[in-house]
């Protein structure tokens, strides 16, 4: 997820919003109140909402010219958020973003509020994340999990390798279950080292 959050507030002008979307290279925005808690999401399609005229030629401009256009944030964003958790699986979150045809889900914790938000930009940056990278954090857990030198990793494009010594299927399933935890694994193989 993305930390810290930029957010704005149900009274900021519909334009500011639109120009930190564009400024920061952003989807949507967070809407906080003053106490800071989540009251809402706006996003571009919210933001241009009400906003584009027809061409001069067209009979629906005359309708478009009289109608009053949205000034503040609280008019246009969506307050029906879907959120996630901390603890929320990147899976879970990606079929839901998928599924509602959403690109940003804002992350709360009960006792802290909104902590962060996930969007489809972030879902992919794990895609690309660097091998080396990846193998350094499994190599970490399982040193944390079962010391250092117990098990011999390898990554490929995202894909992990784990030689074990000792041929446990219990161990080899929690070390597979450690390994897949980590951001940017696709796949997680284990192998039996012989001698």
């Amino acid at each position: 997820m993305t930390r810290p959050v930029v957010t704005v507030g149900p009274d900021t002008p519909v334009r500011a919003a639109a120009a930190v979307l564009t400024g920061r290279g952003f989807t949507a925005l967070p809407v906080v109140d003053t106490s800071g808690e989540l009251v809402g999401i706006v996003t571009e399609a919210d933001l241009l909402r009400d906003r584009l005229h027809h061409d001069a030629r067209s009979p629906q401009l005359q309708d478009e010219l009289t109608r009053t256009v949205p000034m503040r944030v609280a008019a246009v964003m969506t307050t029906a958020v879907v959120t996630a958790v901390p603890w929320t699986d990147l899976a879970d979150v990606a079929e839901e973003m998928r599924r509602l045809g959403i690109r940003s889900v804002p992350v709360v914790d009960g006792g802290e509020g909104l902590v962060g938000i996930v969007s489809r930009r972030d879902l992919v940056d794990t895609l690309t994340r660097a091998d080396v990278a990846i193998a350094a954090d499994v190599r970490h857990k399982l040193e944390t999990y079962a010391g250092p030198g117990r098990w011999q990793v390898a990554v490929d494009s995202g894909r992990v390798t784990l030689g074990d010594r000792f041929g446990d299927p219990a161990e080899q399933h929690a070390a597979s279950v450690i390994a897949s935890s980590v951001r940017g694994v696709l796949d997680v193989q284990v192998t039996t080292l012989s001698g």
